[in-house]
This record gives C-alpha cells, structure tokens and sequence, in this order.
C-alpha cells in the first residue's frame, strides 16, 4: 500500500513537473514599500503577466534595506520560477557597491530576466520651502548647514546616491533621512516633516503635478516632454547627474532558459501594450527591448559604471 502511494506521489508529481509554465500562481516579491516605482511597475507587469500566460502573479512587499531583504529572500529561493523579484539598479547595483556590500552577489546569485526601464530621480522640496531652484536651494543649505533634511527610498538606493553627489558637488550639509520605500518619504515631505526628497519622478510626480512638492531637477539627460518646466540637474550645472531608476525582473540562479526566455518575451509584450506605454509615457519611462542575455550584460555594465561613482559619492548603508 505505501508503495502504491509512493507511485501515485511520483505520478502527480511528474505530471505537475510536464505541465507548461506556470503551472500555479506566481510570486513577485518588491523589495520596497507599497507605492513606489517599483511598487507600481511590478503591479503593472504581474497584471499583464497574469492575463498573457492565463495564471496569477502575485505581488509581494518585503521592503527594508534599500532593496535587499526581499532580494536576499528570491537568491535563497528555489530557481523553479514560481518566487522572482522586482531588481532594479537600488538592490543589484547600488547596494553591492557600498561599504559592506549585500549578502549576495548580484550577477552569480541571480538569473536576470527582463528590464521593464525606470523614471529619472526628481529633487523636490516642500512648498513651503523658499528655494524656487536648485540654485536658491544650494545658498539656503550654505546659509543653514546641518538645519535642512532630504529623504530618500532607503540607504543604497539611487534617490540617496542621486542627493549625495549633488551634495557633494555643491559643497552644501543636508542630512539624510532613509525610509523604507518612496511614498512614506514623499508623505512626509508634504507634512513638512523633512525639507526634500530625492526619490523616483513616477513616485512623486502626481504631488509635483498637484503642487504639494516643488521639483527643483531631474536625473534624465534631457527635460522630459511631459514635464517641459522641470530643469535637469545636467543644465544647472550637474552634468555627472546623469541616469534612471531602473526597476526589472529577476529570478535565483540557475532558471531554466526556456522558463527565462518565455518570461522576457512575455515582459516585452507587456510592455508594448498601448495603454502600457501611456501609463510609462507620463512617468517619464521607455520601455526596453532587451532579451534576457543582454539584460544580463547591461547589468554588468551598470556595476561597472556605477561603481567609481558611488565610492567616490560618499554614499553608505544608514
């Protein structure tokens, strides 16, 4: 009788394992908070998933550490593609790269799948402060050293980076103010709580648009064409503040290529969708078209850019 079970067991087993992916839902975890960036493109693209491969994809929020409690969590995962998590340049880039690193390492702990893209970062202050630009925000911390505070996603995260260099490049004091997620810190720049955040545009931009937060620069290269009145850090004399919070999806080592490359095209055909693209158009976000091999090569190629930058930034775990 126990051998007969057993023989059912393998029988259930193998034919779950024949079962085209997936075959029972899927989990995504976000490494941050609910309501950032990565919040709301991981939501975005499991909807889609969902409704493309006829299975549901479940959104999960393990935020802490700029990204790497909920990172660390897939690493240790089983790779079967049922546990991914919403990368980005915070958790696989930024994190490894500061003092102490993160407890894995972000290329052989991890199969990279798809890159969804991501917003610029945005400087912005209460409107209650004074500083009109960055200029006038530059004088008002050299007038109050110490006295003015920015918050930002998390320690590690580019919205931190992003204030440290122009810190740095401005030779002005503000102390930094680390939450667990975006949103937490744009509420409290709009209670007053902390004079500005440094976090991504997507994340901030229905306060800009409604007036609760004044956004003095963006990261991009250029002035996006839907926020035409936003300067850049690069044109108020910043030009080393170049680059977007990219988010993507990531799943353990070892993912089977076929499981990888099914994943990637569904991703891409995501986000191509016209009402996809309008959403990512007014977050000032283009979507990608890279396959899983050279999403795996881009990443590489962001440590290696990132890495002198971030050493000689200053930045460094809270």
């Amino acid at each position: 009788m126990t051998r007969f079970l057993a023989l059912i067991a393998f029988a259930f087993s193998f034919a779950a394992a024949a079962q085209p992916y997936p075959a029972r839902p899927v989990k995504i975890i976000v490494p941050f908070g609910p309501g950032g960036t990565a919040d709301t493109l991981g939501r975005l693209v499991a909807g889609k998933l969902s409704e493309q491969l006829k299975e549901s994809f479940v959104i999960e929020n393990k935020g802490g550490a700029g990204g790497v409690v909920g990172s660390e969590l897939v690493a240790k995962s089983p790779p079967d593609g049922y546990t991914l998590v919403v990368s980005g340049i915070a958790s696989h880039v930024i994190a490894p790269l500061l003092p102490g690193g993160a407890p894995y390492d972000p290329l052989k702990d991890f199969t990279h799948i798809a890159l969804f893209g991501g917003p610029p970062a945005v400087f912005a202050v209460n409107p209650s402060i004074p500083a009109k630009t960055l200029k006038e925000f530059v004088q008002l911390a050299k007038d109050k050293p110490g006295a003015l505070t920015y918050g930002s996603p998390g320690p590690g995260t580019q919205g931190q980076l992003v204030a440290e260099l122009f810190k740095r490049e401005a030779g002005i004091d503000v102390l930094h103010v680390p939450y667990k997620g975006a949103a937490a810190a744009v509420t409290d720049l709009m209670g007053g709580q902390i004079t500005a955040v440094s976090t991504t545009l997507s994340t901030a931009s229905g306060q800009i648009k409604a007036g609760r937060a004044r956004a003095l620069a963006l990261s991009s290269a250029q002035r996006l064409p839907d926020y035409p009145d936003i300067p850049t850090f690069a044109e108020q004399g910043y030009p080393n503040i170049i680059g977007t919070v990219w988010f993507s999806l990531s799943g353990p080592a070892g993912l089977p290529q076929e499981l990888v490359d099914t994943l990637n095209a569904e991703v891409r055909r995501a986000l191509e969708l016209s009402d996809v693209r309008e959403k990512l158009r007014h977050e000032g976000i283009a979507p990608n078209r890279l396959d899983a091999r050279e999403f795996t090569a881009f990443v590489t190629d962001e440590l290696r850019r990132w890495g002198p930058t971030v050493r000689a930034s200053g930045a460094k775990k809270d």
